[in-house]
């Protein structure tokens, strides 16, 4: 599994397995933020909010809501 550079990340092997986490001791904290977003529901559905508003209110309440911090709003820089 790759993080969002392209990385290694946490891998989708058996979380019951001791040897699924050595990968995670190897994770930094963005790469730990990043797996838990990327399964959370409401940030899912929040993004998609975002993506389809043009208000800068709503930008600033995702921002603050989930802790993140954008160096780009264009659309093509969205992925």
């Amino acid at each position: 599994m790759k993080n969002m550079w392209g990385n290694s990340t946490m891998s989708g092997a058996d979380w019951r397995s001791e040897s699924a986490y050595n990968e995670v001791q190897k994770a930094e904290t963005a790469d730990m933020a990043w797996e838990w977003l990327r399964r959370d529901r409401e940030y899912h559905k929040d993004f998609k909010s975002l993506l389809s508003s043009e208000h800068s209110s709503v930008t600033d309440h995702f921002r603050r809501k989930w802790g993140l911090t954008f160096c780009s709003r264009s659309p093509k820089n969205i992925r």
